[in-house]
């Protein structure tokens, strides 16, 4: 049996895309209780509830997050959250602090229990206990290795795991850090982190003999990104993983990231896992699709090389890195039009993202064609639903555009920079 893919599901709209381009799991929640608060926004109850008949009426599954740490002052709202949550019938409910791990299995036993990778869980000892307490499966710490998750799953083989391989690393150990709740009151293990690691720090060395305070800079005017972690990228290893048999689930971090982040991903691994499995592995390929989103350089991370190993997980330079695709566009779910995202002029080619076979056409308002292995679009002019003509449209414009040709919903235009 294939190892799952999960994708994150920050809102609506990026739940269908991940599940348009493959994810067999899409994972999200409501703010309540989830160390996503800004993603959890973007769901209420009632929307919530649709994505979850939304997911199951394709055939796929959905995790709800729960797994922040509550206060005594939230115990009695986190009750009526896990009875609320629970009435939707997910599929699984991911916990990190053992009382809620008590709290759901009284108030709603049905729901298996996924165990956080802020457990912190690095050993099979831990992973027992979390077991014994009718944990069904852990997402294993970001510093575990996969040699340790294979003794893992020896000594309890009924245990399913889950592995982070793609997306942004917390400079913390697993997301127990304190800096952003010091500089802005926002407390990172209840949803609201700040992301503080990311900024531009200036340093200074002072001489407590004589006062004196000196300057450090990296370079002029910059100051130096002292905290700022890689990107988590393991398709070079991809292949590796599957072949351990030991990794029950693939996950994709990035909640608060773009639609296209979840399209491009989502595709990149939905393909790999599947070519591995049809003996047709080809890393570079794959590679290529992930290097087309914005990031901050990537790292293998730790789970093929212990943490002493590695002198490259931190971007001291920058805060982003551009990916090498810009995108220009996204079809909407009625796949007869598209939104802006980038200037797209009269005559512009663009290349086409989409996970469903396009049909070539050459007419009035356009042409859709393939060329060498990539598919392309190209308008020759630019009508809104409303009739209104344009010779571009930019991002700050929101109306739809019609297509020369009905696209696949959620389909992304986007050109090589």
């Amino acid at each position: 049996m294939s190892s799952e893919l999960l994708s994150p599901a920050g809102n609506f709209e990026k739940l269908k895309i991940a599940l348009a381009y493959g994810a067999d799991v899409v994972y999200g929640g409501v703010s309540h209780f989830s160390l996503r608060i800004r993603s959890g926004k973007e769901f209420t109850y009632e929307s919530f509830k649709e994505a979850v008949d939304y997911t199951h009426a394709c055939g796929k599954k959905i995790y709800v997050t729960i797994n922040g740490f509550p206060f005594n002052s939230q115990l009695k709202l986190l009750e009526k959250h896990i009875e609320k949550m629970a009435g939707m019938s997910p599929d699984a409910f991911i916990v990190a602090a053992p009382g809620v791990i008590k709290l759901a299995k009284e108030i709603a036993p049905h729901v298996p229990l996924h165990l956080s990778t802020q457990a912190n869980v690095l050993n099979y000892l831990d992973a027992q206990i979390y077991y014994d307490m009718g944990i069904k499966r852990i997402v294993a710490a970001r510093e575990v290795s996969l040699k340790d998750l294979k003794e893992f799953k020896k000594r309890l083989p009924n245990l399913e795991i889950e592995v982070f391989i793609h997306g942004s690393m917390c400079f913390a150990y697993s997301g127990r850090c304190l800096i952003s709740s010091l500089q802005s009151g926002r407390v990172p293990n209840r949803g609201s982190c700040a992301n503080d690691c990311r900024f531009a720090y200036t340093l200074y060395a002072k001489n407590e003999d004589s006062g004196t305070l000196f300057k450090i800079e990296q370079s002029a005017d910059e100051g130096t990104y002292i905290f700022n972690a890689k990107d988590l990228n393991l398709i070079n290893y991809l292949d590796e993983i599957l072949r351990s048999g030991v990794v029950d689930a693939l996950k994709i971090e990035g909640r608060t990231k773009s639609p296209y982040y979840v399209a491009a991903t989502t595709n990149a691994y939905r393909h790999a896992i599947d070519d591995f499995y049809a003996d047709k592995f080809q890393t570079d390929i794959y590679k290529k699709e992930l290097h087309s989103i914005k990031n901050r350089g990537f790292s293998e991370g730790y789970l093929v090389q212990r943490p002493f190993e590695r002198a490259d997980t931190q971007n001291l330079s920058s805060t982003l890195l551009v990916g090498t695709h810009q995108v220009y566009g996204e079809v909407n779910e009625d796949g007869l039009s598209f939104k802006a995202k980038d200037k797209i002029e009269i005559g512009g080619v663009y290349d086409i993202l989409t996970h469903t076979m396009p049909i070539a056409c050459d007419n009035s308002r356009g042409k859709i064609w393939l060329e060498e292995g990539v598919w392309k679009i190209c308008f020759n002019e630019l009508i809104s639903l409303n009739g209104k003509v344009y010779e571009a449209i930019h991002s700050g414009n929101t109306n739809d555009i019609l297509l020369p040709a009905p696209l696949p919903p959620f389909t992304f235009f986007r050109k090589e920079i």
